[in-house]
């Protein structure tokens, strides 16, 4: 059986007496997208932070595509090809769509960003940045300025940056976080579009977004992994009906 792309070996995390993250162990396999749910405070976003190298875990490895990535900065994990969405950069509401992404391009080919200016004129940058456009459903928009889109189009257009960086695996923090229903619909199509492609970790309240796009659920209750299964399989746990998906699970 082929290695996780992604394994967390009983990651620990306290900020004083507070422990955050407590003993945690995940496994995510190449391809798949993986889900974190649990209540407020479970520690889903500082979980996050120490894949991401946001945050230095106390105890425990993180493990990524064979390699121990436990104390990398968090440039040297982007170059590895592990890229958190909707924090790998601020967009840039000045430029353009096309021009944001081609920018995300340029920086993966090292390019310098003497010719930031030039980035959405260069077709070298511009083919691939208007496919990455295309992925997220945003390739109509590209020549708008991007401070003109809709916060869910942000959010779409702060995922095509993410692909841009030619992630082996992305990290989705609450992509739905702020979405009106008609928005919230087409991020999720974007995920669907994308599932399967990229090898996805989703931190998400939306549950009914969740167990329609997850291939496997785990559920983090105080810090400490309580469950992780398909979608009916945790939809199905006792525990985790009664620590938080409640009448949500009926």
């Amino acid at each position: 059986m082929a290695e996780p792309l992604l394994r967390l070996e009983h990651l620990r995390k306290a900020y004083g007496a507070l422990v955050v993250t407590d003993d945690v162990a995940l496994a995510v396999t190449a391809g798949e997208l993986h889900a974190v749910i649990g209540p407020n405070g479970a520690g889903k976003t500082t979980l996050i932070h120490q894949i991401s190298g946001l945050a230095t875990p106390d105890g425990g490895r993180i493990l990524f595509d064979g390699a121990d990535i436990t104390r990398l900065p968090m440039h040297e994990r982007v170059r590895r090809g592990l890229a958190r969405s909707f924090q790998i950069t601020s967009i840039l509401p000045r430029f353009s769509v096309l021009e944001n992404v081609a920018l995300a391009v340029q920086a993966r080919s090292g390019s310098s960003f003497r010719f930031f200016g030039d980035a959405d004129r260069e077709s070298t940058l511009n083919e691939p940045a208007l496919e990455f456009l295309e992925h997220v459903g945003l390739r109509p928009r590209a020549h708008l300025r991007a401070g003109l889109l809709s916060h869910g189009e942000k959010r779409q257009l702060e995922l095509a940056v993410g692909l841009a960086t030619a992630p082996k695996l992305l990290l989705l923090d609450e992509p739905l976080a702020g979405t009106g229903h008609e928005e919230s619909e087409r991020v999720v199509a974007t995920l669907r579009r994308l599932k399967g492609r990229y090898t996805i970790v989703l931190v998400e309240h939306d549950m009914e977004a969740v167990f329609s796009l997850a291939d496997r659920v785990t559920v983090l209750v105080y810090g400490r992994v309580i469950a992780t299964g398909t979608p009916e399989a945790v939809r199905a746990n006792t525990e985790v009906r009664s620590a938080y998906l409640g009448e949500e699970a009926a």
